[in-house]
C-alpha cells in the first residue's frame, strides 16, 4: 500500500528498507573519490617553480617538470593558482619600417 501512496515501485521500497536495516540509514550513498588525481599535486612547490622559470613557455615548463606532465597540466595548475601571463608580441624591424613609411605618407 505504501508503494502505491508514494507512487514508487515495490522493489525501491524493499531496497530502501534493506539499506536501513543494514546501515541504519536509507539516504543515497555518496560517490567515492570520483575523478582523476591532479598531475601537479604540490601547488606551492609548483608556484616557486613557475617563478623560477617565468621566461619559459608552458610547454617548456612541462618538459622541465617531468613526470609525464603536459602543457595542459601546467595550464590547469597555473589557473588554480591564479597565475596569468600574456606574452607580448615582439615587433620586427620590417613592421617598424612599414609603420614609419605609412606615418610619413600621411
Amino acid at each position: 500500500e505504501v508503494s502505491r501512496v508514494f507512487k514508487i515501485s515495490r522493489n525501491s521500497l524493499e531496497l530502501w528498507l534493506k539499506k536501513e536495516r543494514e546501515t541504519g540509514d536509507y539516504q543515497a550513498s555518496k560517490p567515492l573519490g570520483v575523478g582523476t588525481a591532479p598531475k601537479i599535486p604540490e601547488l606551492e612547490k609548483f608556484r616557486k617553480f613557475v617563478e623560477e622559470h617565468s621566461d619559459k613557455t608552458q610547454k617548456q615548463m612541462a618538459k622541465i617538470w617531468g613526470n609525464n606532465v603536459t602543457q595542459q597540466n601546467v595550464s590547469y595548475a597555473c589557473r588554480k593558482l591564479g597565475i596569468t601571463r600574456k606574452k607580448k608580441l615582439m615587433v620586427t624591424e620590417n613592421e617598424m619600417k612599414k609603420k614609419d613609411l605609412n606615418s610619413s605618407k600621411n
